[in-house]
């Protein structure tokens, strides 16, 4: 099997299923707060959000439930069928979910969400350039995985290996991608997924103080040297 045909269809064969049984899910309730600080902070006035390779559509779900969104259409756009699956078990009243491509649908949507999306992407930056049509506001979460510390561990082909990240970033590469692919960037925030959530390792536990302590000096400093925080991006 070719390089190529085994990074696409991992998320169709089983393959990515096998490794992340739930597709994410116990992280959904910490994104769709994220997503809801960013959103409420630059308060944003939209009645439709979409997401771009929505998984499990938990995200999806778990916004849906915060009253502030209580009158908005969500629509979760998944092309694995493993993934489409479970999301098409969440689908409600005003969440609707479609295995389908939507960079290949003639719709925008008042916000678009690619949280941990682009990362797994082969084309990564012709992807990124195509969803600036899809939406008016675009929400982009990315994993800051190359660190000092990422490189020396070579963790890096843990994470393709195991979550399917085939693109490492920093902060300022994450920023810098999309606007060499013509985005105005409106807001960056830094998310500390070892901070408000349970560490699952001891490895993990080991870094989580030396990680606040830099957190609290500078969220970049902690980034570059010992990773362990993403960038969440508004931007139009």
């Amino acid at each position: 099997m070719s390089g190529d045909i085994k990074i696409t269809s991992r998320y169709g064969d089983g393959d990515y299923l096998s490794k992340n049984e739930d597709w994410h899910v116990e992280d959904s309730p910490w994104k769709a707060s994220q997503i809801h600080k960013i959103i409420h902070r630059n308060n944003l006035k939209v009645q439709t959000i979409c997401e771009v390779g929505c998984g499990a559509g938990e995200i999806l779900n778990q916004l849906s439930l915060k009253d502030d969104y209580k009158n908005i259409e969500f629509f979760g756009y998944e092309i694995s069928d493993d993934a489409f699956e479970l999301c098409s078990k969440r689908e409600t009243d005003n969440i609707h979910f479609f295995k389908e491509d939507l960079l290949e649908v003639q719709k925008k949507y008042d916000a678009v969400l690619c949280i941990d999306v682009f990362e797994h992407v082969e084309n990564y930056m012709g992807f990124v350039r195509s969803l600036r049509e899809k939406g008016e506001y675009k929400i982009f979460h990315i994993p800051l995985d190359l660190s000092v510390l990422s490189l020396i561990r070579g963790s890096l082909i843990h994470h393709r290996n195991t979550v399917g990240h085939l693109h490492h970033f920093t902060p300022d590469t994450a920023v810098a991608t999309l606007i060499d692919c013509g985005y105005e960037i409106i807001d960056t925030m830094y998310t500390t997924h070892f901070a408000d959530q349970l560490t699952k390792t001891w490895k993990a536990q080991m870094l989580k103080l030396p990680r606040k302590i830099l957190y609290k000096i500078s969220p970049k400093l902690m980034s570059t040297l010992i990773g362990g925080s993403s960038l969440m991006i508004l931007a139009k």
